[in-house]
């Protein structure tokens, strides 16, 4: 029996919440960010007891000199009562202010977008891995899945040939 491994892009000693896996069929990356999120109480309560969150339709939006994480979900805290938080709220991250600066620039002079590309856990924080992002075109994106199908045939080859 396979053993299952962990994602390569994950980091040694985080826990993974979730991942925008639509992301990278939508966009190509071209760098990667990670960032810290200004979460309320019941937020990382609800995270902590495998609450969901969902990424795929959040991006990040600049604010007067600072970055958001606008329309990301994280399921309300099942325990939480009066003080439970709202759903799909915008969430303050939390960067250096040279990096802010940085992707702001590149954000406006080269019409490339932010988006967040996974949720994870570490060293007990919740950190935001974000991406500076290209779209792709949809010939880009057949293109993407014929090079992938060929990779894994490639693979099966060269297995099966290392077998006999």
């Amino acid at each position: 029996m396979a053993k299952k491994q962990k994602p390569a892009s994950t980091p040694p000693g985080t826990k993974l919440i979730t991942d925008n896996r639509k992301a990278r069929h939508d966009f190509t990356v071209l760098d990667t960010y990670e960032a810290g999120l200004m979460l309320q109480g019941t937020e990382v309560k609800s995270l902590r007891s495998g609450g969901t969150a969902q990424l795929g339709e959040s991006y990040c939006i600049f604010q007067n000199g600072e970055m958001f994480l606008f329309n990301a979900f994280i399921s309300q805290y099942s325990h939480g009562n009066q003080f439970n938080h709202e759903e799909r709220r915008t969430r303050k991250m939390l960067m250096h202010m040279v990096e802010i600066d940085r992707l702001f620039d590149e954000k406006e002079r080269s019409g490339l977008t932010i988006i967040p590309l996974k949720l994870y856990f570490k060293e007990g924080k919740v950190k935001v891995q974000i991406g500076v992002a290209k779209g792709k075109k949809n010939h880009d994106k057949r293109a993407a899945i014929k090079e992938r199908d060929w990779d894994r045939q490639q693979h099966r080859l060269l297995q099966s040939y290392k077998g006999k």
